[in-house]
């Protein structure tokens, strides 16, 4: 009985120390495609909201675009997030997908009339955008990107 337990003691701390060895070490993070971005890198890239000299804003991009305004806690912009990270690999030469926490950027948000959330602007690279509401699999944006953004 004592060489069961002594046993026993022992197999327990091998494995406490074996699960507890990579308890310092940093999460692997993975490399997003999808960049977030404050009201200055947006204004920077995207739109330009304080220049008055037109009636609408021009877009500053190279490339058309996809912006997602989320919020962290909500569940339907957790389920958007890795179908625009796979988008955003799958269309890298030809789409650049931002994101927008209307939570850290309220008047970004207040701007675009952001009610509702998931929200996803499609930003044309000649033409008009467009803004669609709620998540939606992957294939209805593949069919967004065609439709608004690669015609």
């Amino acid at each position: 009985m004592k060489k069961t337990v002594t046993m026993l003691i022992g197999l327990m701390l091998a494995v406490t120390t074996a699960c507890g060895a990579n308890r310092n070490e940093q999460p692997k993070t993975k490399k997003t495609m999808v960049q977030e971005l404050t009201l200055e890198e947006f204004q920077k890239k995207v739109y330009n909201l304080t220049d008055r000299s037109t009636t609408a804003p021009t877009y500053l991009g190279d490339k058309p675009a996809i912006v997602d305004f989320y919020a962290s806690w909500c569940g339907p912009c957790r389920m958007v997030a890795p179908v625009l990270e796979e988008l955003a690999e799958e269309y890298k030469d030809r789409i650049v997908i931002y994101k927008v926490n209307t939570e850290r950027e309220p008047d970004l948000a207040a701007a675009f009339g952001i009610r509702s959330i998931p929200s996803i602007l499609f930003i044309p690279k000649g033409g008009r955008p467009q803004m669609l509401q709620g998540a939606m699999p992957k294939q209805a944006f593949r069919q967004a990107i065609e439709e608004y953004l690669l015609k």
